[in-house]
């Protein structure tokens, strides 16, 4: 993926290092354990290679503030139990829920709804959970380990009492049960299907066929970071928080959505914090 490595992409990161200067002579007391999964643009994983908007973010801020990051790439599903269990230091990218909010401290760094995903075609609209609750002939494909609130969690149990809910390991794997037609929709950030779906020949050209609808019951939230109460000490955790405080301000982020996802995504899905 050469464009992440792009010079303007550089740049960009060399300002941001700049407006950091409260935090000049900070310094993590370890490295900080960032377990990851692939998620479109924003984690980028091939093979041994980690990288994508949030890993190159925190690789270049910490490279001034004398945080190292280590990453390394492991199912969400895994992700999520080893952040639960105090065995990864941040979950990054991910949405504030109750959940989560048990085991860690929540930076929120943009605006961030999901939506019902299908492809484009002739199907009546859907406008709220009960109505694809009630349109059976649905096929339905969710990560397993993502998570939107309440409301997707009990929406994701009825369609499994039903039988018509697919689990999947990553969005890719989504993506492409839907080129196949096995599946009809899935939930979850346009942007993160779109990712895996222009970094992937097997479903090239899906991302221009996307059927994007808003469900009343999934509103606008907040996407950011988790930070450990379990396994950081609370100077590393002031530390992070405000290295993670200022990028949310600073525009970066929605600079690197910018760059990979035509506005229609961003417009929809994403919007500053």
């Amino acid at each position: 993926m050469t464009d992440f490595y792009s010079s303007a992409w550089r740049r960009t990161m060399a300002v941001l290092a700049l407006a950091l200067p409260s935090l000049a002579g900070a310094q993590c007391s370890r490295d900080i354990q960032v377990p990851v999964s692939a998620i479109g643009a924003s984690v980028v994983i091939n093979g041994a290679s980690i990288g994508g908007i949030y890993p190159d973010l925190l690789r270049s801020m910490g490279a001034k503030l004398g945080c190292n990051f280590v990453f390394t790439a492991v199912p969400r599903a895994r992700l999520e139990a080893m952040f639960e269990a105090g065995k990864a230091d941040m979950l990054i990218p991910a949405s504030s829920t109750p959940r989560r909010d048990q085991h860690g401290l929540f930076i929120p760094l943009m605006g961030n709804r999901p939506l019902l995903i299908s492809l484009q075609g002739a199907r009546a609209p859907i406008n709220t959970m009960q109505e694809l609750i009630e349109r059976r002939e649905l096929r339905v494909a969710l990560v397993r380990g993502y998570d939107y609130g309440v409301p997707y969690q009990a929406l994701a149990k009825e369609l499994s009492s039903q039988g018509r809910l697919f689990y999947e390991v990553d969005a890719l794997s989504v993506a492409r049960l839907m080129q196949s037609g096995f599946i009809d929709a899935t939930i979850m950030s346009p942007t993160i299907l779109a990712g895996a779906a222009q970094n992937d020949a097997r479903v090239y050209g899906l991302a221009d066929r996307l059927r994007l609808e808003a469900l009343p019951e999934l509103p606008w939230g907040m996407s950011g970071a988790y930070l450990s109460r379990k396994s950081l000490t609370a100077e590393d955790q002031a530390i992070l928080r405000e290295l993670l405080e200022k990028a949310g301000r600073s525009g970066t982020l929605m600079e690197g959505f910018q760059r990979h996802h035509r506005q229609e995504l961003l417009s929809q899905s994403i919007r500053p914090r």
